[in-house]
């Protein structure tokens, strides 16, 4: 599962634990060839959902239209030309059972490169896409739909191509840059180079830090291929894109337990309080049964009636979401663009396009030009609740016949803000080496990073070695203030007094550090990394992009000095508000 064992935010704080390797990974092999994984193939999608009635039997549909019903379109991914390959995510294909060598293998590289016009039987020849709705902080929007109704909006360029079940766990493979759906909206449904990159590098650096994501599996760009993009000129100080760029094109395959999403939800929702068309109640009643199947089914009885499922769904879903938000906040991860489509109704992280990970500490921190303070870093757990109530408010149609039913889906979501407030104060607690949320020092530590800039992940790595005196602090801070040494003194007053509760002895320095350690990682995925390691492979040189990728994936581990020197340092201030490095307006 996308680092669901990693759920343990359900504990008592939301520490990072370090979990055993997968069986897969004491053990050779299983997957050696394209035709081993051929036999594993379980489509549950598309042999239990309805297929759209007007898509092509032969997936040659790649021209924008309205999907009127239907919870999926057969649509072939467009292969992009002369594949090469970048890399692949190692500890993935290990914990798969995958030999490392699939990854360059000729006919691997042909389908996760999007030809799938030859898979080996009984793998399916034809992909699919789906449809969605957008909601924006809770506000449904059709707009962007470019029919007006909300009947075009859906996956416009990630076409799935093969579910399978891997030492008992369903995973859907999805490839992200797959070419044109009946959702594209007019684009050419391609994704470049420098987007690839970062998505696919964040997903396994996502997962090392012990957050909830999708997985990246593989990379392959196109050696001839290349569209063009508005981007930033070099030294750009613009909130938007100045120039065109060409890029070379490229698709990385993403995977998950699924790809439902809310806003999917939405879409069948509000189809079904319309009463659009005779079976819309239907499609909406099964796609949230698909959804427990594939996301839930280890946590909610299948025994249970359906209206059980769906508010047991609300209270698994609720869990799971405020863990997640309160995980990213705690790495310093800020989504950008937190819509209800961009939110994955298994509870995990979705859609990796103006993401950002915080340098000097901002609450309104936000990498999206277009995303606004309700997107922003310090706002994620309000946002999330929003999509929590689209997400209720999407359940709502099938128990529209008991009120009881829906009293009780409406106090759950009640019940939202109060479990992020606590999930958010255990997160705290554990950056901060103590056993419970202490306000008043919090507020001010608040306060005081937004005056006086620090890098906050390094500021709470280097406060992780329980140091004697504020100087040891200094070397994240982009500033001095002198209210630093009270705050520190009391801090350490209150780490001095933390006692074992199990032996009720005083902790020791080295165990608060150990912990501390656990939960505030040394690296993390910042576009001062990124920009050269992707700029260094659209030139052709691969090796950039594949240490960055061998660094983010031990985010907690020392490494070697020289891995220090260059991967744990200040943002030279000389790069502050520029375009394409401190925010962007897309990313694709």
């Amino acid at each position: 599962m996308p680092t669901r064992e990693k759920d343990h935010q359900d504990n008592k704080d939301n520490h990072h634990q370090h979990q055993p390797l997968n069986a897969a990974d004491s053990r050779a092999p299983t997957v050696l060839t394209l035709n081993d994984l051929a036999q594993l193939a379980s489509y549950s999608l598309l042999d239990t959902l309805n297929r759209d009635p007007d898509a092509k039997t032969d997936g040659a549909d790649h021209t924008p239209r309205q999907v009127f019903s239907g919870h999926y379109v057969t649509v072939n991914p467009t292969p992009i030309q002369n594949p090469e390959y970048i890399t692949h995510s190692k500890n993935f294909f290990h914990e798969l059972g995958f030999a490392d060598s699939l990854a360059q293998s000729p006919e691997f590289i042909k389908m996760f490169s999007g030809d799938t016009s030859h898979v080996p039987k009984p793998m399916r020849t034809a992909g699919w896409a789906c449809g969605y709705a957008l909601s924006i902080y809770g506000t449904e929007y059709t707009q962007q739909c470019p029919f007006q109704t909300g009947n075009g909006y859906g996956d416009g360029r990630a076409v799935s191509v093969l579910e399978a079940v891997i030492n008992g766990q369903r995973w859907e493979m999805q490839l992200k840059g797959g070419g044109k759906t009946p959702y594209c909206r007019g684009a050419d449904g391609r994704a470049v180079l420098r987007s690839s990159v970062r998505e696919f590098l964040a997903q396994e650096h996502m997962h090392a830090l012990g957050v909830p994501t999708s997985r990246s599996l593989s990379l392959y760009v196109s050696k001839t291929e290349q569209v063009d993009r508005p981007w930033y000129s070099e030294d750009s100080r613009s909130d938007d894109p100045d120039i065109m760029t060409s890029n070379p094109v490229a698709i990385s395959t993403r995977v998950a337990p699924s790809f439902i999403r809310v806003g999917q939800l939405e879409l069948f929702a509000r189809r079904a309080r319309r009463n659009e068309y005779p079976t819309a109640m239907q499609e909406l009643e099964s796609l949230v049964l698909h959804l427990i199947d594939r996301e839930y089914a280890d946590v909610i009885d299948k025994n249970l009636s359906t209206p059980e499922k769906i508010l047991k769904l609300a209270i698994e879903f609720r869990r799971r979401l405020t863990s997640l938000v309160a995980n990213w906040v705690r790495v310093g991860y800020c989504q950008g663009n937190f819509n209800g489509d961009n939110c994955a109704a298994g509870g995990f992280t979705l859609d990796y396009g103006p993401f950002g990970f915080c340098d000097a500490f901002n609450p309104l921190f936000q990498p999206w030009t277009g995303g606004g303070r309700h997107f922003s870093f310090m706002n994620q757990p309000a946002a999330a609740e929003r999509n929590f109530l689209m997400f209720c408010k999407s359940l709502q149609p099938l128990l529209a016949s008991n009120q009881d039913q829906q009293q009780a889906l409406k106090d759950i979501f009640e019940g939202f803000a109060g479990m992020m407030q606590t999930r958010m104060q255990h997160m705290w607690a554990a950056k901060l080496g103590l056993t419970g949320f202490n306000e008043a020092l919090f507020n001010e530590l608040e306060t005081l990073m937004a005056q006086t800039p620090v890098d906050y992940s390094m500021f709470f790595r280097e406060l992780s070695a329980v140091p004697d005196n504020i100087e040891a602090l200094q070397k994240s801070f982009y500033g001095n203030d002198p209210q630093w040494a009270d705050w520190f003194g009391k801090w350490r007053a209150l780490i001095d007094g933390e006692t074992d509760p199990k032996t009720g002895q005083p902790k020791t320095r080295e165990a608060i550090s150990k912990q501390m350690k656990s939960v505030n990682p040394k690296y993390t995925l910042r576009e001062i990394f990124l920009v050269p390691a992707y700029q260094q492979a659209a030139l052709g040189n691969y090796e950039p992009v594949r240490q960055l990728q061998d660094v983010m994936t031990q985010p907690y581990a020392e490494q070697t000095l020289a891995v220090q020197e260059k991967y744990y340092k200040l943002k030279p201030s000389e790069l502050f508000h520029m375009g394409g490095l401190s925010h962007y307006s897309c990313s694709s």
